[in-house]
């Protein structure tokens, strides 16, 4: 083969690049112009080296696009009229190009190393940046924290580029995902194609929690808001155990630590109160059965991250993490109101939480996970008769509301009930004590939007002393 010029990584050159690959790739184009779809997935001008080569493949992708073929002599025509042979080597370095032509199966081979190069390329380029970031950088314009979440986003960006994926779909393609959709809904035992909650019901009403979808549960204090996420996310992430795929469930608990998340989590499936193992009020038995559940679920794919106050940017760096190193099936957030923006600006809370909850959908379609996130409710439930939620309830609620695919509300009647109970020994409490023996236990679930399917009331049982929700038992 022809001498050509290559430019090798050595410890004086900062610049991984193979010129080689990049003649090869663009001679085996110019001698077959079908190769462009087959790499387009691959390669685009920006990730060649050779200035030259970026305006030859330019030139080559602006004639393929207006249905020209693309050789030596149409690019000869393109260069001479724009005065610009010279600076792409002339007539002699095109039609030499094309003497490194090879077949369309190691063109591909040939874009993907020219794809590595631009890769180590950009990666040098992010070490100089976080360099210069961390040694020039007064804390008072960007602190440490910041710069290592703009180093990793751009880390996970450059890494999303290493998977050749497409932003676009051909009609039938999108079918053939519907399609494929439906055949696994059939074929699952639960007539499920998204995440399982674990209530069966509900699942029904959802189709579980969709890929892509901002899922917001919203409730007043003591409804079982975490509890009924900490139910959900340990189903889904024994789900996964179950299917042996390499996935994981992510937990960020603003509120409680993970020893408590854990506590719960083990109480719930030994069935002993979390209350009585920390008092040490438990029998032998009791306490060995706490260990052997532990032993049973002591490799559940479940990530708690409990750092208090976190930003959107920074839970979103995490979860990208998660994904690229562990696979991801599912984000919970527990809660919303605890969250910061990532911004410095001081616009009020609601732009704030208006910021939070565009974060968390964009990061749902950028993993194409299901993010569910908890949300308080403001205090108007109280002043009202009737106690149950709406979306109106929902603390800034345009832009939760606005931004959620499903509002799901936690309901406990039991809970206000029991807060009037009438003088021992009354009508009245006679009638009242009839109300609870019907609600106690009993949880509602109330769909107030979901994009994809109907909205209303699923019932459930709840278990305070073991914080577990389950579905209600058909008599």
């Amino acid at each position: 083969m022809e001498e050509i010029k290559t430019i090798v990584n050595n410890s004086e050159n900062k610049h991984p690049s193979n010129i080689e690959a990049e003649q090869a790739l663009l001679g085996s184009i110019l001698v077959n112009n079908d190769i462009i779809d087959e790499i387009s997935s691959i390669v685009d001008s920006s990730i060649f080296y050779d200035p030259a080569h970026i305006k030859i493949f330019e030139v080559i992708q602006s004639l393929n696009n207006k249905g020209m073929i693309a050789n030596p002599i149409t690019l000869k025509n393109f260069f001479e009229k724009d005065n610009m042979l010279s600076e792409v080597g002339g007539t002699e370095y095109l039609v030499k190009l094309t003497r490194f032509s090879s077949s369309p199966k190691q063109a591909i081979d040939y874009a993907k190393i020219v794809h590595e190069m631009y890769l180590r390329r950009e990666l040098v380029l992010i070490s100089n940046k976080l360099s210069a970031d961390t040694l020039n950088a007064s804390s008072e314009e960007q602190n440490a924290e910041s710069i290592i979440e703009g180093t990793e986003k751009s880390l996970y960006d450059l890494a999303e580029k290493g998977t050749f994926s497409q932003s676009y779909l051909k009609f039938n393609q999108a079918l053939d995902q519907t399609i494929e959709m439906a055949t696994m809904a059939m074929q699952s035992d639960q007539g499920i194609v998204g995440v399982p909650t674990g209530l069966t019901d509900l699942d029904e009403k959802l189709g579980g929690l969709h890929k892509s979808d901002l899922i917001i549960l919203a409730g007043r204090p003591s409804m079982g808001k975490t509890a009924l996420a900490t139910n959900i996310a340990y189903h889904a992430a024994q789900h996964i155990s179950k299917r042996e795929e390499k996935s994981s469930v992510a937990f960020f608990s603003l509120e409680m630590s993970s020893e408590q998340l854990s506590t719960r989590i083990l109480s719930e499936q030994a069935k002993i109160k979390s209350d009585d193992v920390r008092r040490g009020k438990v029998s032998e038995e009791e306490i060995n059965r706490y260990i052997e559940t532990s032993r049973n679920i002591y490799n559940l794919p479940l990530f708690i991250d409990e750092t208090p106050a976190i930003t959107i940017a920074t839970l979103s760096n995490r979860a990208r993490r998660i994904k690229r190193l562990h696979g991801l099936n599912l984000v919970v957030v527990d809660y919303i109101q605890l969250m910061r923006s990532s911004s410095n600006k001081n616009d009020g809370r609601v732009q704030e939480i208006s910021e939070i909850t565009q974060g968390l959908k964009a990061l749902a379609k950028e993993l194409s996970v299901p993010v569910l996130a908890l949300s308080q409710l403001s205090r108007a439930v109280e002043q009202r008769d009737d106690k149950q939620p709406q979306l109106a309830d929902l603390r800034e609620s345009g832009s939760i509301e606005q931004d959620a695919d499903v509002v799901m509300f936690v309901y406990r009647e039991a809970y206000y009930l029991e807060r009037k109970q009438p003088k021992l020994g009354s009508i009245e409490h006679a009638e009242w004590q009839s109300k609870m023996n019907d609600v106690n236990g009993l949880a509602d679930i109330i769909l107030g939007k979901q994009r994809h399917g109907p909205t209303g009331t699923v019932k459930v049982e709840f278990e305070g002393i073991y914080t577990k929700f389950k579905d209600l038992s058909k008599n």
